[in-house]
C-alpha cells in the first residue's frame, strides 16, 4: 500500500467518523428491567471458525448462537442450498440454539463435508453467520518406494529428500534413526522447511543406513514413515576446500509473498568447505529486533506480525575463509481484508437518520458487498430511505417497522470478512437507570461524580439542577459528561445538597434525585514524635485526629509496618499508644493510621531504647604493632612471611594487613598486598618478577589499625617475560583519514623485566587478511594515517621485554575517523496537528553517506511571522535534536496562526551534514491569550464602566470578547451569572441596571473561531445610596453613607419575636439589637451574619420592645441601621379555639354577672356607712338622675378612702367614655396585640386569633374602646 493510499484511507476514516457522530449510536443497556419488552433484531454471539477440520472419530459440532427479542429461530444452508436438519437423523440442533451436532459414527464422514452457513431470524430481521468450510482430516500412507543407496566423497554437499504425502492439515516433519533417536542438527546439517535434509558438506561420520523421514499428522495423531535411506561417505578422494554456494533457494534472487499480520519465514541453506556462516541484512533498514528471531543456526529468519514496512529486499550472505555467496529475496506484503471500522448496531428513533460504515483495509483493495436480512441489497425490497455509497449505507428518516439486519462482506483474493449490524427503530420515553435518592459522600477538595444513566429513543437530553432551583451548566466548577454524569472537579462544602437530573426526549420526561455530602478531610493534628527511652521505662506516642463529625475514625497502630505485638505492655488509647516496661525488642518505627470510610491519614515516629544505667566503661585501644618479621620458604614467585602479634588491648584482632614496598620501581610507597585472619601469624605471599620487595604488617581490631611493624629484610625476584598485556585497548580516529590506537601502559611492577615495548597490530575488518604492525616504547598510543573514512579495524597490542613476549592479545574492534555527513535528508513533509504541534517526516539518509556513527537528526526551525503580520520579524532560530535513526519527530510549543520555516541536518560525532531544502508551513488559529488588563474606570449607583486591553497574543483573528458578571452577597456566595458577547473592536463597556452597594465579580475573555482563551477577573462595588439621618445634617457637611436596607417585618410566636429584613450591603458583621420600650438599659445585640431573618428568644410576656437591625464594619467607624420597630409580646399564648359560644362558658358568665351584681349592692351598702368614693365625676358623666351623691351620715355616697378599694374591680366594665388607662388594666386587649397601636404583622398573622371585636373611639384612637372579651373577664378572676 503506497503512501498516497494510506493518506486517502486515513482521511476517509476521519470523515466517516465525523459523519457517524451526526447520529449518536444508542447502546441498549443490560439492565433486565430495561431489556424486558424492548424489541431487538438478531445478533450472532458465537460461531465456529471459518475453516473447520474435523476428526472422523468424533462428532462434528458447528457452533451458531444468537440473541434477540423475540428469541430468534435458526436455519442452515449447505453448499448454497437449504439444509433440512429435521430430515437427517444424524443431525441434531441444540434447543434454543443454532448449534449443530452431527453424529458421523458408522457413516461416511465425507458425506458431511462442504460449506455451511447459519441464519438467525425473528420478526425484526435476519442475521447470518460466516461460511464454515467443513473438511475431514486426512493422514494418507506413504507411497511405496525403493530408495537407492547413496555413495558420495567426503566434503561434497548432499540433499536427502523427504516428500511426505499431502495431508489435512499438513504434517510435521522430523528425521530419526531406527532407534527413534532424532538425528543431530547443526550449522553443517539442517532440515529445511519442506522437510528435506541438507548437508553443507559430508563427513565420514555421516555414513549410516537409517536416515528415516517421519511425518506426524496432528489431528489424527498418527505418524507415517518413509523407507530408510542409506548414505556412505568415502574418503579416498576427498573434495577440496571451496567457496560457499546456495543449495536453497537457487539462483541470485527469489521472491516471497506474505500476508500482513502473519509470520514471514525466509530460508537460506548454503554449501561450502569449510561450512559457511550465514548472515542476514535488509536494504535500507535495520531488521526489526523486537519481532525478529534466527532459527536453524542462522539459516532461517522469522519476523512475526508482518506489516507493510517489512516489504523489501532481504540479503542472506554465506561466508567461509575462501569467500562469500549472496542471495536476494524480494519480499512483498499483501493483506487479507482487515477491519478499520466495522459496522455498529444502530438504535434510531422514528424520523432520525443513521449511518452504517464498513471500512476495511487490504491489499489488493477488498470489494464491499452489502446484504439486508441475508439478501443482496440490490435484491432486497426497495426502501427509498436507504442509500448505498460504496462502503457506507445512509438511512434517512427511518420509520417504525423498518428494523433490519445489514451484512457487510469485504473480500479479496486472500479472504473475506463479514459483519452483521442491526438497525432497530424504537420510540421509547426516557428512563433513568441510576437508583433514586442515592447518597454520595466525598472528601473536600476531591472530585465528585454524580451518575445519571439513562435510556430512551431518541437519546434523552440530560439537565441538572441543584436544590431543585439552580440550573447547572458546564463551567469551571461543573462538567456534564456525555453519559449524563455530573462531575465536580474540586468539591467544597457549599456543593453539598440535593441534585436532580432530568432526562427529556419528545416522548416524555423523567427525573432522579441524588444527594451529595462533602465531608471534612481526616487529618492527624498532633503526630507521634521520635522517642529515646531507657530500658524498663514507658514510651508514649500521641496521635490526635481531626475528622468530619459524621465520619467515625478507626485508629490503628503498626510496628515496622506490621501488627503490634500481642502483649499487655502495649496499650492503645483513644489518641495515643503507651508502651510499658520498654525492652530492646521494642525498638522500631511506630505508625499511626487513621481510616474513615472515605479517606485516611498516617504518621510515623521511631523509638530508640538505651541502657537504663550506664556501666563502667572498658578501655579499648588499637592493637600494638606486630614484631619479629621473618621470610622463609623462598622461591621465584613466592615467599612465606611470619610475625609475632602485639597486645590487642581488650579488643580481639580481626585481621592482619600485609603491605610491600617496591624499592626498584616505587621506593617509599607502601602497597596493600593481602589480608589474613586475625588468628593467623603467617602468610604465603605470591610475588611478581623483577621486584625488590620489603614487607610490613598492620593489625586491626574494632578500634582501628595498629602502627606498622618494622620492615622485613629485602627480597628480590628475578626478571621474566610479561604476564599480561596493556588494558583498555581502543581504536578511534580523530581525523577522516586516521586511526588512533590507544591503551593503558603497564607499570614498572607489571613489566616483569627491563626493555618493555609494545607490538601494535591492525587490519581492516572483513577486507584485509594480513596484519600491519609497529613496535613502540614508552608510549600509550599510535596514530595510523591514510585510512578510509569510518571503517572497522581489528586491533591487537602485545607486551614484550628483554626476556620474552606476553600472552597472545585479544582482538579489539575500533573505527577510523569520521567525516561530516555528505547528504541531507530528503522528502521533508510537515503535518500540522493543531495550532501548537506539528509532526515532521523525512527520508533518512543512507548509512554510506553518514560517514560516521549516526547520532541523529537536528531540526532547525524559525518563527517567521504571524499570519496577521505583513513583515517578517527577526526571530531566533530554534533547534530540536532527534537521536538515532529516526524518520519523524514532533515540534511542540508552536505559536498559533503563524508562518514557520525549517530544515534538517544529519549529525554524526564529527558534526552536521548539509541542510535539507527549507520547508515552510503554517499553524492554524488557536484560542487567544487573556486580555492584557481589565479595569473599572467608573462606578455608578446601578452601573459599572469597564475598560480592557486586547490580548498580547491573538493567536488568530480576534472574534470578540465574552463578559460575564455576577453579584457577591455578604456571605461570599455568588449570584447568577450574566453573559454578554462583545465585538472585537470594543475595549470598554458599561454594565447597567445593577444593584447599588453590591460587590460584583467580573470575568472577561477574548475569543477566536477556535474558542475562548483564558479568563481574567476583577471585582468592584457599585456606589452606595446616601440618606439623611436625624437630626438633619448641617449645611456644608457630607451626607453619611449607609447600606441599602429593605423592608423590615416582625411577627410574634410562642417561641419569641421573628425579625426579617432585606439587606444588600457588604459589611461583615450584622446584628439584631433590641431594648424594652421606654427603658434606659443598654441595647442587647445578637450576631446574625449570613441570614436575613432572626428569632429573638427569652422576651418577657406583656412587654413592648424596640428592635432594629445594625450593620458594622471593622474598617468603617460608621454604624448603619434600620429604623426602630416596636414589637409587643402578649401575656399568654394565643388560643385558636373560640369558647365564647360554648354552653358551659355562657353559664359561667351568667354566674359571674350575678356575683358582680351582688358586689355592687355591697358597695352601695358600704357607701351608706360613710365610705368615700371618687364617683362624682362618673355620675356626672352618666347624667343619671336616679343616682344622687350620699353622705355618710345621711346615707349618701361620699369619698371612699380605703386604699384597696380605690382600684377598680377586676372584670368591671369600662367607663362610658370608653377610656382605660394603661396602668389601670393588666388585661387590656392592647397587651394581646389588638390595641390601636397597629402592631400587626404584614401577613395578618394575628387576625382572627381573639374573640373580641376591635373598635376605636373618635377621640382616643390608640386605646381600646370596647368591653373586655369574655376570655379577659374570666382571666381577671384567676
Amino acid at each position: 500500500m503506497d503512501q498516497n493510499t494510506k493518506w486517502v484511507l486515513n482521511i476517509r476514516v476521519v470523515l466517516l467518523l465525523l459523519l457517524s457522530h451526526v447520529t449518536s449510536a444508542l447502546e441498549v443497556p443490560l439492565d433486565p428491567k430495561v431489556l424486558e419488552g424492548l424489541p431487538q433484531p438478531p445478533t450472532i454471539t458465537l460461531q465456529s471458525p471459518k475453516d473447520y477440520i474435523f476428526d472422523p472419530r468424533e462428532n462434528i459440532v458447528i457452533h451458531c448462537e444468537a440473541k434477540g427479542k423475540p428469541s430468534p429461530s435458526f436455519s442452515w444452508a449447505r453448499n448454497g442450498t437449504h439444509f433440512d436438519v429435521e430430515k437427517d437423523s444424524k443431525v441434531l440442533m441444540k434447543p434454543g440454539s443454532g448449534t449443530l451436532v452431527i453424529d458421523i459414527s458408522g457413516e461416511k464422514a465425507e458425506a458431511y463435508e462442504g460449506t455451511y452457513q447459519c441464519t438467525a431470524h425473528n420478526d425484526h430481521g435476519t442475521a447470518v453467520s460466516n461460511n464454515f468450510v467443513i473438511r475431514q482430516s486426512r493422514s494418507p500412507l506413504w507411497p511405496k518406494e525403493h530408495n537407492e543407496a547413496i555413495t558420495v566423497q567426503m566434503g561434497v554437499p548432499l540433499v536427502l529428500m523427504c516428500r511426505p504425502p499431502a495431508g489435512l492439515p499438513p504434517p510435521v516433519i522430523f528425521w530419526m534413526d531406527n532407534n527413534f533417536q532424532r538425528l543431530p542438527l547443526d550449522k553443517r546439517v539442517s532440515q529445511a522447511l519442506n522437510g528435506d535434509l541438507y548437508f553443507s558438506n559430508v563427513l565420514p561420520e555421516d555414513t549410516r543406513r537409517d536416515y528415516i523421514c517421519y511425518a506426524r499428522f496432528p489431528h489424527t495423531q498418527t505418524i507415517q514413515q518413509k523407507q530408510p535411506i542409506s548414505v556412505t561417505v568415502l574418503d579416498n578422494s576427498p573434495e577440496r576446500e571451496r567457496r560457499p554456494g546456495f543449495m536453497m533457494p537457487l539462483g541470485p534472487t527469489s521472491t516471497k509473498m506474505v500476508l500482513k499480520g502473519e509470520t514471514l519465514v525466509l530460508e537460506c541453506i548454503a554449501e561450502g568447505l569449510p561450512t559457511p556462516e550465514v548472515q542476514w541484512q535488509k536494504d535500507g533498514a535495520e531488521l526489526p529486533v523486537s519481532r525478529m528471531s534466527f532459527r536453524n543456526f542462522n539459516k532461517m529468519l522469522k519476523i512475526s506480525d508482518v506489516n507493510e514496512a517489512d516489504a523489501g529486499n532481504y540479503h542472506c550472505t554465506a561466508t567461509n575463509i575462501l569467500g562469500a555467496a549472496h542471495h536476494t529475496i524480494k519480499v512483498t506484503v499483501k493483506a487479507a481484508p482487515f477491519w478499520v471500522s466495522a459496522p455498529r448496531n444502530l438504535i434510531l428513533a422514528p424520523n432520525e437518520t443513521g449511518v452504517l460504515t464498513c471500512l476495511v483495509g487490504g491489499d489488493p483493495k477488498p470489494k464491499i458487498t452489502w446484504f439486508v436480512n441475508g439478501f443482496h441489497i440490490e435484491n432486497a425490497p426497495e426502501d427509498h430511505s436507504r442509500k448505498v455509497e460504496g462502503d457506507t449505507v445512509i438511512l434517512n428518516n427511518v420509520q417504525s417497522g423498518s428494523s433490519a439486519v445489514y451484512q457487510c462482506n469485504a473480500s479479496n483474493e486472500f479472504g473475506y470478512l463479514m459483519a452483521n449490524a442491526f438497525v432497530s427503530v424504537l420510540a421509547e420515553p426516557p428512563r433513568v437507570l441510576t437508583p433514586p435518592n442515592q447518597v454520595y459522600q466525598v472528601i473536600t477538595n476531591n472530585p465528585a461524580l454524580l451518575p445519571c444513566a439513562t435510556f430512551g429513543s431518541p437519546i434523552p437530553a440530560i439537565t441538572w439542577f441543584k436544590d431543585s432551583q439552580t440550573s447547572i451548566k458546564n463551567g469551571d466548577t461543573y462538567v456534564i459528561h456525555e453519559n449524563g454524569t455530573l462531575e465536580i472537579h474540586v468539591a467544597q462544602p457549599l456543593n453539598s445538597g440535593k441534585y436532580t437530573c432530568i432526562a427529556t426526549n419528545n416522548l416524555g420526561i423523567k427525573e432522579n434525585h441524588i444527594y451529595l455530602e462533602v465531608k471534612e478531610s481526616t487529618r492527624i493534628l498532633k503526630q507521634p514524635e521520635y522517642k529515646v527511652v531507657q530500658r524498663g521505662m514507658s514510651a508514649l506516642f500521641e496521635c490526635k485526629v481531626k475528622h468530619d463529625p459524621s465520619l467515625v475514625p478507626n485508629i490503628m497502630w503498626l510496628k515496622d509496618n506490621g501488627e503490634l505485638p500481642d502483649h499487655e505492655r502495649f496499650e492503645v488509647g483513644t489518641d495515643s499508644l503507651t508502651i510499658k516496661d520498654v525492652t530492646d525488642g521494642d525498638e522500631g518505627t511506630y505508625t499511626c493510621i487513621v481510616n474513615t470510610t472515605l479517606d485516611k491519614d498516617s504518621a510515623s515516629a521511631m523509638l530508640t531504647v538505651v541502657e537504663a544505667t550506664p556501666t563502667p566503661a572498658i578501655v579499648y585501644e588499637k592493637p600494638d604493632q606486630p614484631t619479629d618479621l621473618e621470610l622463609t620458604d623462598q622461591t621465584e614467585r613466592s615467599v612465606r612471611l611470619t610475625w609475632i602479634p602485639g597486645d590487642n588491648h581488650n579488643s580481639p584482632t580481626q585481621k592482619f594487613l600485609i603491605q610491600y614496598e617496591d624499592l626498584l620501581h616505587q621506593p617509599g610507597v607502601w602497597i596493600n598486598l593481602t589480608e589474613v585472619d586475625g588468628t593467623s601469624t603467617t602468610a604465603q605471599l605470591n610475588l611478581s618478577p623483577y621486584v625488590y620487595y620489603s614487607f610490613r604488617v598492620l593489625a586491626l581490631n574494632e578500634v582501628g589499625y595498629s602502627l606498622p611493624s618494622q620492615p622485613s629484610s629485602q627480597y628480590r625476584t628475578n626478571p621474566a617475560a610479561p604476564d599480561e598485556n596493556p588494558s583498555d585497548v581502543q581504536g578511534a580516529g580523530t581525523e577522516p583519514n586516521n586511526l588512533v590506537i590507544s591503551w593503558t601502559a603497564l607499570t614498572g611492577f607489571q613489566s616483569n623485566g627491563p626493555g618493555l615495548v609494545y607490538k601494535v597490530q591492525w587490519r581492516q575488518k572483513g577486507v584485509e587478511e594480513h596484519w600491519s604492525s609497529r613496535t613502540v616504547a614508552n608510549a600509550s598510543q599510535l596514530v595510523v594515517t591514510g585510512t578510509p573514512t569510518f571503517v572497522p579495524y581489528e586491533i591487537k597490542v602485545q607486551a614484550f621485554n628483554d626476556y620474552g613476549n606476553g600472552p597472545e592479545s585479544e582482538v579489539v574492534v575500533g573505527y577510523s575517523g569520521e567525516d561530516l555527513p555528505e547528504t541531507a535528508p530528503e522528502s521533508v513533509q510537515v503535518l500540522v496537528h493543531n495550532s501548537t504541534l506539528a509532526e515532521i517526516h523525512w527520508e533518512p539518509v543512507s548509512d554510506s553517506t553518514v560517514r560516521g556513527r549516526l547520532q541523529g537528526y537536528k531540526v532547525y526551525y524559525r518563527h517567521n511571522r504571524t499570519l496577521q503580520d505583513a513583515e517578517e520579524k527577526d526571530q531566533q532560530e530554534q533547534v530540536l535534536m532527534f537521536s538515532g535513526n529516526r524518520s519523524e519527530g514532533r515540534l511542540p510549543g508552536l505559536q498559533p496562526y503563524s508562518l514557520y520555516s525549517l530544515f534538517i541536518r544529519v549529525l554524526n560525532n564529527k558534526g552536521e551534514g548539509p541542510p535539507s531544502p527549507i520547508k515552510t508551513f503554517e499553524t492554524p488559529e488557536g484560542v487567544p491569550g487573556p486580555p492584557s488588563f481589565l479595569d473599572v474606570i467608573d462606578r455608578g449607583l446601578d452601573s459599572l464602566t469597564l475598560k480592557w486591553g486586547a490580548p498580547m497574543d491573538n493567536n488568530g483573528r480576534l472574534a470578540g470578547y465574552t463578559l460575564k458578571y455576577q453579584p457577591v452577597n455578604n456571605t461570599i456566595e455568588l449570584g447568577p451569572v450574566q453573559v454578554m458577547n462583545l465585538q472585537a473592536n470594543e475595549t470598554s463597556f458599561t454594565l447597567e441596571n445593577l444593584n447599588s452597594s453590591v460587590l460584583y465579580k467580573l470575568y472577561l475573555s477574548a475569543k477566536t473561531i477556535k474558542g475562548s482563551g483564558p479568563t481574567i477577573t476583577e471585582e468592584a462595588f457599585t456606589a452606595m445610596d446616601s440618606v439623611h439621618t436625624q437630626p438633619p445634617v448641617e449645611t456644608g457637611k457630607v451626607l453619611p453613607v449607609r447600606p441599602a436596607f429593605g423592608t423590615v417585618n416582625t411577627s410574634v410566636s410562642e417561641d419569641g419575636a421573628v425579625i426579617s429584613w432585606e439587606y444588600f450591603g457588604h459589611h461583615k458583621n450584622v446584628y439584631v439589637e433590641y431594648i424594652v420600650d421606654n427603658s434606659k438599659e443598654d441595647w442587647k445585640k445578637e450576631l446574625v451574619n449570613g441570614s436575613h431573618s432572626h428569632l429573638i428568644r427569652g422576651l418577657k410576656p406583656a412587654t413592648s420592645y424596640r428592635v432594629r437591625v445594625v450593620a458594622r464594619d471593622p474598617v468603617d467607624p460608621a454604624v448603619h441601621s434600620t429604623d426602630e420597630v416596636l414589637v409587643s409580646v402578649p401575656a399568654v399564648p394565643s388560643r385558636q379555639v373560640d369558647i365564647a359560644t360554648q354552653g358551659w362558658f355562657i353559664g359561667l358568665m351568667c354566674a359571674i354577672a350575678l356575683l358582680i351584681l351582688v358586689l355592687l349592692i355591697v358597695c352601695f351598702i358600704k357607701r351608706n356607712k360613710g365610705g368615700k368614693y371618687p364617683v362624682k365625676e362618673k355620675e356626672d358623666a352618666h347624667q343619671d338622675p336616679e343616682i344622687q351623691p350620699m353622705k355618710e351620715d345621711d346615707g349618701t355616697f361620699g369619698e371612699y378612702s380605703d386604699t384597696e378599694d380605690h382600684k377598680p374591680l377586676k372584670g368591671s366594665r369600662t367607663p362610658s367614655n370608653g377610656t382605660v388607662r394603661r396602668d389601670e388594666s393588666d388585661d387590656s386587649l392592647v397587651d394581646y396585640g389588638e390595641g390601636g397601636d397597629g402592631q400587626f404583622n404584614e401577613d395578618g398573622s394575628f387576625i382572627g386569633q381573639y374573640s373580641g371585636k376591635k373598635e376605636k373611639d373618635t377621640h382616643e384612637g390608640n386605646e381600646s374602646s370596647e368591653a373586655p372579651s369574655p376570655v379577659n373577664a374570666m382571666n381577671s378572676f384567676v
